[in-house]
């Protein structure tokens, strides 16, 4: 059986603004409200009590799966498509999920470098500022330099756009869709890679690039 209408999924048939509006309102306050309270002690914690576990890194390797996945998703469906003609449920699905996911890469691309934020570690040599190690927490936008770009985390932005798409065409199995954008997140936040709105922003952020792509597919 075929999906609905495009409009009664992503589009304005159904959300009419509405919806996005209030998504992008409800992703400034708690993205805000994160890098205001919950970013420094959530990562002081991650640094003085977990430090680092090797399980955590392992989680993290979860989001290098998208980007070669789409790709070949994307040339599996080209072939399939001139092959058959069309493109089956699944296959718009699979082209959908692969440009979404992307979008998503490209974008995070942009945004880390328009906001410039420092990292909650040094990871670099020359070291880098960080919270834990020089005391520096903020913003530099459009600072150049991997130093500066820890805003928004690519990771959760890769992981979560394609199971965001996943999430509305095949909602029968929402619960494994959340499954691997926590376990990175988690995997983040217990290796110290990344600040907690770092991630929330890179969740709304896959989010997003799914809507997208969901708009004309």
């Amino acid at each position: 059986m075929d999906e609905e209408p495009l409009g009664r999924e992503w589009g304005y048939t159904r959300v009419n603004w509405r919806t996005p509006v209030l998504t992008a309102v409800s992703s400034v306050a708690v993205v805000g409200l994160s890098i205001a309270f919950l970013d420094r002690p959530i990562a002081t914690y991650s640094h003085d009590v977990i430090h680092h576990p090797e399980w955590a890194k392992l989680l993290t390797k979860l989001a290098i799966l998208p980007d070669p996945l789409a790709l070949a998703a994307l040339a599996v469906v080209t072939v399939l498509y001139f092959w058959r003609g069309r493109l089956s449920f699944g296959g718009r699905t699979a082209a959908a999920a692969a440009l979404a996911t992307l979008l998503a890469t490209m974008a995070v691309i942009i945004l880390k470098i328009a906001f410039g934020r420092l990292w909650p570690e040094t990871w670099l040599v020359p070291p880098n500022p960080s919270w834990i190690n020089t005391h520096q927490y903020g913003f530099q936008p459009f600072h150049s330099g991997i130093g500066y770009e820890s805003f928004p985390s690519g990771h959760t932005t890769r992981i979560t756009a394609p199971f965001a798409v996943l999430w509305r065409r095949l909602p029968r199995y929402r619960v494994l869709w959340v499954l691997p954008t926590l376990l990175v997140m988690v995997g983040l936040l217990a290796s110290d890679f990344h600040f907690l709105g770092d991630c929330l922003a890179g969740i709304y952020l896959g989010i997003a690039s799914a809507a997208v792509i969901l708009l004309v597919m």
